[in-house]
Order: C-alpha cells, then sequence, then structure tokens
C-alpha cells in the first residue's frame, strides 16, 4: 500500500475545498488545510500553509521532500510515521511538529490527519489541518494551556470527520445518479431538510449503507430512489 515517498509530481486533485460551517465557532488560531493525494503520491497545501512554512505565496506545491525540510529534524520520522499509518492502516493522528523557517526561526503547529476513504474503504488521500500555536497558547498553567489546546484539536477533529463523510455520501450519490459534486451536495441538502436530519447525518447513514453496515431509514431511501435515474432495459 502506497505510503508518502519523495514524489515530484504536482498535484492535480480539486477535492480539497473550503470546509464550510465546519465548526461550531471559528478557531482563533491561525489555520491552514494540506491534503496528501496517496494514489498520485502528491501534496496540496491551501494559501495558508505557505506563510506558516515561511514561503512565499505562490510558491509552488510541495513534495514531500520538501515538507519534511520545513520541519525540525527531530520531528520528521513522526510525521512521516503518522502518515504512513494513516494511509496503511486507516488511522486518525493528532500530532505537534516544530517548523523551521528559511529565516532559521522556528514555529510550533499542530497538525491533524483523517484518511479519506473509497466506497470500498481503501485509504485514497489524507487531509488534515495545520494550526500554528506559537503565538495562540492559552494563559495561564501548563494544564490550562494543554486542556485548551485538546478543545481546539477536538473541534478540529470533528470538523474533518464531518467533512470527509460528506466528501464520500457525495460521491455515491454522483455514481448512483451520475450528476455533478454540486447537485450531489444538494441532493444531500435536500435529503436533510426533508427528512428532519443534520447533514452529517444523512451522510453517515448513506455511506453506511453503501459499504453494508447498515440499512438506509425508508424517508433517506424514498428519495435516493427518485432521484436515480431508471435501470435501461437490455437492448
Amino acid at each position: 500500500m502506497a505510503t508518502p515517498t519523495m514524489s515530484r509530481h504536482r498535484l492535480t486533485d480539486r477535492s480539497a475545498q473550503t470546509v464550510a460551517g465546519s465548526a461550531a465557532q471559528p478557531s482563533p488560531l491561525p489555520t491552514a488545510r494540506y491534503r496528501y493525494d496517496r494514489c498520485a503520491g502528491t501534496w496540496w497545501w491551501s494559501p495558508e500553509m505557505f506563510p506558516v512554512h515561511g514561503l512565499p505565496p505562490g510558491s509552488p506545491q510541495p513534495d514531500t521532500e520538501l515538507y519534511l525540510r520545513c520541519l525540525v529534524a527531530e520531528d520528521r520520522p513522526r510525521l512521516l510515521a503518522a502518515m504512513t499509518e494513516a494511509c496503511a492502516a486507516g488511522r486518525s493522528f493528532v500530532l505537534e511538529t516544530r517548523v523551521v523557517r528559511p529565516d532559521g526561526s522556528q514555529r510550533s503547529v499542530v497538525l491533524t490527519g483523517e484518511p479519506q476513504l473509497d466506497v470500498t474503504g481503501a485509504v485514497t488521500a489524507v487531509e488534515g489541518l495545520c494550526v500554528d500555536i506559537t503565538d495562540g497558547r492559552a494563559p495561564g498553567s501548563d494544564p490550562a494551556r494543554v486542556e485548551a489546546l485538546q478543545a481546539e484539536v477536538g473541534q478540529l477533529r470533528s470538523a474533518m470527520a464531518s467533512r470527509a463523510g460528506i466528501e464520500q455520501a457525495k460521491g455515491i450519490l454522483m455514481l448512483l445518479t451520475t450528476c455533478s459534486d454540486q447537485v450531489a451536495f444538494d441532493l444531500l441538502a435536500h435529503i436533510s431538510s426533508h427528512t428532519h436530519r443534520k447533514v452529517r447525518d444523512v451522510a453517515q447513514v448513506i455511506t453506511e449503507s453503501a459499504s453494508g453496515h447498515g440499512r438506509l431509514p425508508d424517508d433517506v431511501r424514498a428519495i435516493v430512489r427518485d432521484a436515480c435515474p431508471p435501470s435501461r432495459s437490455p437492448a
């Protein structure tokens, strides 16, 4: 199973998009996003990632080698191990690493990683958030700072988990209805509105049903059935 390598290919995957309404309240800390495409072995960084690492806006998307060079040497094995586990075993992670900028200054960041699965359960990518906590540590004692950071990370992980489920459900609906990405999301929203469920809950029942771990509720099933094109009769 593929894990992060020193690939130098540019990322063309367009699926890393803005998290809409992902957290209950906005994060007070500078937050950036990344995506590692396991199939292509390539990375995508949101524009906010580059200043965190001391790189100019508009810099080329990194490869694994460049990303590792941005970290303190002692932290590089930890990142590789976390990414390898995420790709091979579908294990999410949260870890603190230290970034070394080109001018020699260091930043402390927290990385979250959430594996993205296809309908067969195989890991296709790892997406996550990068939070610069250097200037945002909570005041007070060490236990207070740790508790505040844990709450922050918990919000971020919850947001990523919700988004991952929604993206997977959209993919399932796109396969079933041969519709576009936006139409699939609109269908999720329509099901949510008409069944009085949250979008993330609708996404969960759809993905569980597709993987054989549950049955679609009757009201959700009726809407999905109406949205699916009729099967063609053999010629």
